[in-house]
């Protein structure tokens, strides 16, 4: 399906989007240096659990949202919300007011309304597009997002520490303005069938979070399952690292490192640009191979790739700490983005095949659950760094992931074990 027979709103979704991304990778990736800095690791770390709890409740409640007020409407209100909070969070860092305070009440907030939009962008998708077609159009967004991955963080390693007020103004007047696009140039994709199904249900919003947790508690009961997300939880402690400790810790280990010289003139980079290199290491390494290493990951028993990914993650939070050496970390990051792209497919469809029929929207929510869980406990490494040091905490981060490949062994043998008892 090319783009240009694609409906409206998603030409609109695609290129509104991928400035939106674009303004979010050249701010994200800093945030962590910038409230260790004026936090302190320990408090920061608690901060980012609270705004991250924040963000699964709002999470719970996306995809109710979505069928219950609409999709365009949720997508503008999201747009606009973050545009309203990247502006507060500019203005608490302009010559006029310097507030780490405000700044963190409005990331958390932002992060909050960006919750609300993403059910409702997916929803669309399955709203104008034909089943089979479906995975072309998620892979021309996944596409564009890696595209930003690359460009963004070089960008904002050279604006975020020293133009940080008109980056995140501009930030939020670009979030701002892709909302009213959303609002005027778009239609509403929802039926009307089920918007009149969901406001005739009468339950308030209380009661549609009770409902999630209570099926989730349903869906844990299946082992398998549940052993895949306790899997899943444990690794996301690795990969959650690379906007969190990781960029804290290359801003500690790399001062001003000098690379070469290169055409007469000295080529040097600091802790935060070097973040900032490795992070479009990442998304450039994601675009050029995630075709390349799926395939050949296919050839393979699921288990062991599983179990590859794990032990590639161990593998670079090894490597991490060896050293302050650039050409080190750019090892460590080629590591860490095979780890991430030997299951690039295989963890959806292997949820696909534990779904019953009429549950799979169930399940594939509850399985997202490993990296909302993830993410609000993966903050807690920033006390643990204060308490144990940078190594130290590596080396736990390593633990973490070998265990989630063990976990990953034993779960396909409980998953094999079930086959055999059907089929007998």
């Amino acid at each position: 399906m090319k783009i240009r027979d694609w409906d409206r709103s998603l030409k609109v979704r695609l290129f509104g989007e991928f400035f939106t991304n674009l303004s979010f990778w050249m701010v994200f990736p800093f945030l962590a240096i910038y409230f260790a800095s004026e936090f302190g690791t320990s408090l920061t770390g608690i901060l980012l659990v609270i705004s991250q709890v924040f963000g699964v409740a709002a999470n719970l409640m996306g995809g109710y949202c979505a069928d219950r007020f609409g999709r365009r409407t949720m997508l503008f209100f999201s747009a606009i919300s973050q545009g309203v909070m990247f502006i507060i969070f500019a203005f608490a860092n302009s010559p006029w007011l310097n507030s780490p305070a405000i700044s963190f009440v409005a990331f958390a907030l932002a992060g909050v309304a960006g919750s609300f939009y993403h059910p409702a962008s997916q929803a669309i998708v399955a709203d104008v597009v034909p089943e089979h077609q479906r995975s072309t159009v998620f892979s021309v967004f996944y596409t564009s997002v890696n595209i930003t991955v690359v460009v963004g963080p070089i960008i904002g390693a050279i604006l975020f520490f020293q133009y940080r007020f008109p980056l995140l103004l501009l930030g939020g007047i670009i979030s701002c303005i892709v909302g009213l696009a959303l609002r005027f140039l778009t239609e509403e994709t929802l039926s009307k069938e089920i918007k009149e199904q969901m406001a005739n249900d009468g339950s308030n919003w209380i009661q549609v979070v009770i409902k999630q947790v209570q099926t989730y508690g349903l869906i844990v009961k299946d082992k398998v399952f549940f052993l895949f997300v306790v899997a899943g939880i444990l690794l996301a402690q690795t990969f959650m690292q690379l906007d969190m400790l990781i960029p804290v810790y290359m801003k500690e280990a790399i001062d001003k490192q000098v690379l070469g010289n290169l055409f007469g003139r000295e080529w040097s980079v600091t802790g935060e640009g070097s973040f900032g290199i490795l992070l479009s290491e990442n998304g450039l390494l994601v675009v050029l191979f995630t075709v390349l290493v799926s395939r050949w990951m296919s050839k393979y028993p699921e288990k062991w790739v599983f179990f590859f990914s794990s032990f590639l993650y161990m593998v670079a939070m090894f490597v991490f700490p060896m050293t302050a050496n650039f050409w080190v970390f750019l090892l460590a990051m080629a590591i860490f983005t095979l780890g991430e792209l030997a299951t690039v497919g295989l963890q959806e469809s292997f949820v696909s095949k534990l779904a019953p029929e009429d549950m799979r929207g169930q399940y594939f929510a509850a399985a997202s659950l490993r990296y909302t869980i993830g993410r609000t406990i993966a903050p807690l490494v920033f006390p643990l760094v204060a308490w144990i040091g940078f190594s130290w905490t590596f080396v736990i981060l390593a633990i973490l992931a070998i265990l989630s490949g063990f976990i990953y062994l034993i779960t396909f043998k409980e998953y094999n074990k079930r086959q055999n008892e059907i089929s007998i």
